[in-house]
């Protein structure tokens, strides 16, 4: 789960334009009535629905179809000295990814993530 902090906050819009998407959410707004909580939903090509990422909300997905092509809309550039992220099977958030852990493609970047740590949000 990626997201950035500071002044360098993204707030995102996406959607997938071929294929298939689970995006999983997680609210890191400490203010927020709902943090530390997660939304999932299935976004594809043939659903067509929009997700609203708001900034402090950390964010992830997994392609579940070959060539799958996930697009995003965000309100600030990406910087690199800005982002965080949560490792994907962190124990306390529980996410479901509805996929075989075993047979996830996790890049060596996303492997090294820390837990969720709300102390040091």
């Amino acid at each position: 789960l990626h997201y950035q902090e500071g002044d360098k906050a993204q707030a995102k819009m996406v959607r997938v334009i071929h294929g298939a998407v689970l995006d999983i959410i997680v609210d890191l707004r400490r203010e927020s009535p709902t943090f530390g909580e997660q939304f999932k939903i299935n976004l594809s090509a043939e659903n067509r629905k929009i997700l609203f990422i708001p900034k402090g909300v950390a964010h992830g997905f997994l392609a579940l179809e070959d060539d799958t092509v996930f697009v995003y809309k965000c309100d600030n550039f990406y910087s690199p000295d800005a982002e965080r992220g949560i490792i994907y099977n962190d124990p306390t958030l529980l996410l479901d990814w509805e996929y075989p852990a075993d047979r996830l493609i996790i890049s060596e970047k996303d492997r090294q993530l820390p837990f969720f740590n709300p102390m040091k949000l």
